[in-house]
């Protein structure tokens, strides 16, 4: 892989390295959203919810097309849903095993 491709991979992993846009990406699993529905989902700002989502824009984790005065944000790559899934799973074995150590020692 070229230097260019690299950096678009590092690009990905920066816009995957916040807990936010971790939660969007698994908010799109389910299908196609509009921009104004992650505010009250998450507790965001719609100013805050806009930035998040220009990065995983940039990042082209997103696509984004219009429906009228709505953006519509949906994955870019099926493939995504199953990165976002497996960082999951591997936090919830890392917790699992990080909570039997504990009882361990308890």
């Amino acid at each position: 892989m070229d230097e260019e491709g690299y950096r678009l991979q590092a690009r990905m992993i920066k816009a995957l390295a916040h807990a936010t846009r971790l939660q969007m990406l698994a908010l799109l699993r389910d299908g196609d959203r509009c921009a104004c529905e992650f505010g009250p989902l998450l507790g965001l700002r719609q100013a805050n919810v806009s930035q998040h989502l220009g990065v995983l824009r940039r990042a082209q984790l997103v696509d984004t097309r219009r429906d009228g005065l709505r953006i519509m944000y949906s994955l870019s790559d099926e493939r995504i849903a199953a990165v976002v899934g497996a960082l999951a799973q591997i936090a919830r074995d890392r917790f699992v095993e990080a909570a039997a150590a504990l009882e361990e020692v308890a």
